[in-house]
């Protein structure tokens, strides 16, 4: 049978041990994730990290994460009560549904009843992941406008701009992979990738695709909604208690959800790598949900090993990196991809392949454009061409210090 056909068979009380467990594994994820990027940074950092509540301080992320529930609860006088209150359910609860379409794995038995490691396969379960991301954004921008200062409103405003620019870029990275599987079903996708992963295929897609999910997440060196240097705590400034909490989880569900998306678009999902993907004990039953959990792990790695390497962005490079970078760079991949595929089904590569070849031309002057510095910059050397923010020019001097002058001493004294 089909996993479409074994999904629809499922009985109500298999599907209410889904959603109970599929909860649970975020928020298991979301301790462990905790947990291990400080152990990680303490580590890079030549520090021990925690190492007191359980072994090697497995429980301190448990122990934080009860210890804010009985914080004080403190609202701010110029909040609006009920969107301050909303706004961190917002932002977690679509997180946890954009990781009811992810196959976690193939078929399997579950007391006695067969079916598949997933809640539900849409056949557009990819936008569904696209739309829970976008959505849990408006949490982020209500929770800024409510609660009624400045910075977390700066710090909103600067997430919204960033989900709307990587947003664009993450969901053309997705087209070739769409292309290629012929279905936005995300079961059908890996399904597709029985015989080669799409990251070999459709490299560029996946380098975009990655950065994408990096800024998408808000995670360093991305996390300008929450730059402590210039916006105290960003969006979430004025929370405390249980609805910090509850930003801090959508944070790291997010963070998994991203990678369980990677894993199923690039990386054949539940599939094991070669050559245990020769032997057919190993690419069925339980095992699939392991390698689907170790590659999602190693997704998880690189946010934390990101975090802890590379300084902040500023925030106009931030930008210039998704519009000028990534987002010319995905049109001309999908053009490249659209070429090759008309090319192929195209027996006397006639009028279809000469127009996709014009349109290739055209989008790569497109990408010089934008990628090109203007002829002004280039004929007045003391334009910095790094940047369009404003900065010191290059040939400023710094005065020498000049020593305080003493103070007499006063005679009458």
């Amino acid at each position: 049978m089909s996993p479409q056909q074994l999904l629809a068979d499922d009985p109500l009380w298999l599907i209410l041990l889904k959603v109970v467990v599929l909860f649970g594994l975020g928020v298991i994820l979301t301790l462990f994730t905790i947990w291990a990027e400080r152990r990680v940074v303490a580590r890079m950092q030549h520090r021990v990290g925690p190492n007191r509540v359980g072994p090697m301080g497995l429980l301190q992320s448990l122990a934080d994460g009860l210890k804010l529930a009985f914080k004080e609860d403190i609202r701010p006088i110029l909040a609006d009560k009920w969107v301050y209150i909303l706004a961190p359910v917002i932002a977690t609860v679509p997180a946890f549904v954009a990781l009811s379409v992810i196959p976690f794995g193939g078929e399997v038995s579950i007391f006695g009843e067969a079916t598949v490691l997933q809640l539900t396969d849409l056949p557009v379960g990819v936008l569904v992941v696209l739309a829970c991301s976008a959505l849990g954004v408006y949490g982020i921008v209500l929770g800024g406008w409510a609660s009624g200062s400045p910075y977390p409103l700066l710090g909103a405003l600067r997430s919204a701009a960033q989900v709307i620019s990587y947003e664009i870029a993450m969901g053309l990275s997705i087209v070739a992979v769409v292309l290629y599987a012929g279905s936005l079903s995300t079961a059908d996708i890996v399904g597709a990738q029985a015989d080669n992963w799409y990251v070999w295929l459709l490299l560029p897609s996946f380098v975009i695709f990655v950065i994408a999910m990096v800024g998408e997440t808000n995670r360093a060196p991305f996390d300008l909604p929450e730059a402590e240097s210039e916006l105290v705590g960003g969006f979430h400034t004025e929370y405390s208690s249980l609805k910090f909490a509850l930003f801090f989880l959508a944070e790291y569900v997010n963070m998994v959800t991203v990678s369980a998306m990677a894993t199923t678009l690039f990386l054949g999902g539940g599939r094991p790598i070669w050559p245990l993907s020769l032997f057919d004990w190993a690419s069925n039953g339980w095992l699939t949900f392991v390698w689907f959990m170790g590659k999602t792990l190693a997704f998880l790695f690189v946010f934390i090993w990101l975090r802890g390497t590379l300084p902040r962005l500023r925030y106009d490079q931030f930008m210039r990196l998704s519009w000028k970078g990534l987002v010319p760079l995905s049109l001309l991949w999908i053009m490249v991809i659209f070429a090759v595929r008309a090319y192929r089904n195209s027996p006397d590569g006639g009028t279809t392949s000469l127009l996709v070849v014009i349109g290739i031309v055209l989008a790569a002057v497109l990408l010089v454009a934008f990628l090109v510095p203007d002829a002004r910059r280039q004929s007045d050397p003391s334009v910095e061409l790094a940047s369009d923010y404003p900065v010191p020019p290059l040939d400023l001097k710094v005065p020498q210090r000049v020593p305080a002058l003493r103070r007499e001493a006063d005679d009458d004294v």
